[in-house]
């Protein structure tokens, strides 16, 4: 998808606020970006592979086969209580107790050797002439471990959130609400990127202008996108990503 892009630095002096048109997606309108909410797994990080995929191994070794459309339909862009639920519910019958810490300590020893940060994103994070913060569906202690291995976390300090702190995770839009009040803005002021169905959906109900980010590995899979979901951008890769946000004097070159 295109965007048409029209910073109005000039208009604003020095003001961290631009201006800019989508030409498709929603309707034409003029939004006023002054705050950049990032998504974690799948955005800054590629690690839905790694995450999906460790969990279609453990539940088929109770039993719960789940096919590959299964998982990004039903797993992907989900907190673990939301992902968990959806399986109880297409087989009938409940996790063991001791599910979520076995998948935890599974997942976070994989972590440690083969999570990495997505390529470009420290670049971008640098050059950012705007506050942003990151929202996720991840657990606390999974976001911890995130930004350790990745060496991310110097970027997130004091201005990383998790669905843990609000009522409703992702689609909802509760914690891109939360995220911008915590920095001192509202969604009207906000562009959210996102990789995930759950997580657009999210933005988009928050009123943010939302931008689809396709670098993550488990989007070379294919996913048929629902028609209902309409993006204001679509970026195939932190490159283009960065592009836009230097048109819009979101960071800097």
């Amino acid at each position: 998808m295109l965007l048409q892009l029209l910073p109005s630095i000039a208009a604003l002096g020095k003001s961290k606020v631009y201006s800019c048109t989508p030409v498709v997606g929603r309707s034409l309108f003029e939004i006023m970006v002054s705050l950049v909410i990032f998504d974690c797994d799948g955005v800054l990080v590629d690690s839905e592979m790694l995450s999906a995929g460790i969990l279609k191994t453990m539940l088929a070794e109770i039993g719960m086969e789940f096919s590959d459309a299964d998982i990004r339909e039903d797993f992907l862009g989900r907190s673990f209580a939301t992902a968990a639920l959806r399986a109880e519910q297409r087989k009938g019958f409940k996790l063991p107790q001791d599910f979520q810490l076995r998948y935890r300590e599974r997942l976070l020893d994989h972590m440690e050797t083969a999570l990495k940060p997505m390529p470009g994103v420290e670049k971008l994070l640098q050059k950012m002439a705007v506050p942003f913060c990151l929202a996720t569906s991840s657990s606390p202690q999974r976001l911890a471990a995130t930004m350790r291995i990745s060496g991310l976390g110097k970027y997130f300090a004091g201005r990383a959130f998790t669905t843990s702190e609000v009522e409703n995770g992702k689609p909802a839009p509760d914690i891109y609400h939360y995220a911008a009040k915590k920095l001192g803005f509202t969604c009207a002021d906000a562009v959210v990127i996102e990789d995930s169905e759950m997580g657009v959906r999210g933005g988009l109900a928050s009123g943010a202008l939302v931008w689809h980010f396709r670098g993550g590995s488990h989007m070379k899979f294919g996913h048929a996108w629902p028609d209902d979901v309409k993006v204001d951008a679509t970026f195939e890769d932190m490159t283009a990503l960065h592009s836009a946000c230097l048109a819009m004097g979101l960071c800097q070159n």
